[in-house]
Order: C-alpha cells, then sequence, then structure tokens
C-alpha cells in the first residue's frame, strides 16, 4: 500500500509516503510554519511529484487528529477528509501524540507539544501504550501518573515542566510520516474523524445584544 500521511498538529506541516510494502518512507516537512492552510496541498503536490507518483497511485490517507490548536488541525482533517472522498480510498485518524511515542526510545515516556496559552498538550506512555491522556494543563501543574525514562517536549517549554524531569533524556520531536502511519490500523475499517481540540477554540461568539428599545418590534 502506498500511504499519504499528513499532520498539522503542531506548528511543523507534516506531509509523507509510506509504502507498507518495504516500509520505505519518503517526508516533506515545513518546519515552524503558521500556514498550514496556505502550504498544506501545495506541499503534497510537490511530495508526490517528487516520489513520481500521482493521487491516483494512493491506498490510503493517514492523518493526525491531535491535540492540537483549532485551526490547524481543521486544515489537516479536511484536507485529508477530501483527499480520500475524491479519492474513493480510506481515511485512517491517529493521535498525533501517539505517533510521536513511536519516535522515541523504547520505555516509560511523556510526550507533549505546544498548547498555546502557556500550555502543553501532553500523553505518557509505557512503550507504544498510551497510559494516560491526551490532556492539557500549565507545564508546571504536570502531575505524571508514573515515573518516565523519556521526554519529547518543545525546547522552549523544556525548563518549565516539573523539576522531577530535570536530566531526563529529552527530545523535541513531531510526528513523521512513518510514526503516523505505524499509530494506525490500516486494515481495519476507519472510524469517523475526530478532532482533539481539549478545549474550546480562541474565537468566540460575541454575546447577544439587547436590541434598542427605539427599534419597534414586528410580528411577521
Amino acid at each position: 500500500m502506498l500511504v499519504l500521511a499528513i499532520d498539522t498538529s503542531t506548528p511543523d506541516l507534516v506531509t509523507g509516503l509510506v509504502d507498507t510494502s518495504d516500509g520505505s518512507a519518503r517526508d516533506r516537512v515545513i518546519e515552524g510554519t503558521r500556514a498550514h492552510n496556505e502550504q498544506l496541498t501545495p506541499t503534497v503536490q510537490a511530495l508526490l511529484a517528487d516520489a513520481a507518483v500521482g493521487f491516483a497511485d494512493l491506498d490510503a490517507v493517514v492523518v493526525g487528529c491531535g491535540p492540537g490548536p483549532f485551526t490547524g488541525l481543521r486544515v489537516g482533517m479536511a484536507t485529508a477528509a477530501a483527499f480520500g472522498d475524491a479519492l474513493g480510498i480510506p481515511v485512517h485518524g491517529v493521535c498525533s501524540l501517539d505517533a510521536i511515542a513511536r519516535r522515541l526510545p523504547a520505555g516509560r515516556v511523556l510526550v507533549a507539544t505546544d498548547a498555546r496559552r502557556r500550555e502543553i498538550y501532553w500523553a505518557t506512555y509505557d512503550g507504544h501504550a498510551r497510559t494516560h491522556g491526551p490532556d492539557v494543563i500549565a507545564p508546571g501543574e504536570l502531575a505524571l501518573p508514573h515515573e518516565v525514562d523519556v521526554v519529547s517536549v518543545p525546547a522552549a517549554l523544556g525548563e518549565k515542566l516539573p523539576g522531577q524531569l530535570r536530566g531526563v533524556d529529552t527530545h523535541d520531536l513531531a510526528p513523521d510520516a512513518a510514526s503516523l502511519v505505524a499509530s494506525a490500523d490500516l486494515t481495519a475499517t476507519p472510524e469517523p474523524l475526530v478532532p482533539l481540540y481539549l478545549r474550546r477554540p480562541d474565537a468566540k461568539e460575541p454575546a447577544a445584544r439587547q436590541p434598542s428599545p427605539a427599534i419597534p418590534e414586528v410580528e411577521l
């Protein structure tokens, strides 16, 4: 199978191709971008061109469902769903933190990503099995359910984690194509894509305004 992988849960725009017949992977990543909406489809097109394949050669899509910011997740998941619908191929959603955990050395693992508002999205793992989370919290308030041997956390937030994590083997990773596909069960019937927002979006509906008493009520 030739699988297209997409993740927009972090500031990095992650796209890639995985050939499950031999495990080979090709990634095309734009680091630290906030322009996922403008760059995702052109990046996928460039990825396919580099691999000398077309959309018709794809057998499935795997997309990271977060947790992540509202806008970023919506872009990646909507685009993945559109590709799947147009091509008539399955689209599998996976937890983006699960994919990061697969990139880390085996052991008891903490994965954290930037949730903005001085918070992190986080989950813990024992091997590839998630033991807690995902959840969102201020990094200094994190109470681990068990000891960890390895941490993945954005460099700017690492020093804000609890002191017990100082000196632990630390990385700063996002998902990649191989880890996204490895997190998916490609043999199962895909479930509906559900974004892991974990909190309400930054944008809020304006409060209802009382009509002016100068405007008469009209019954229709």
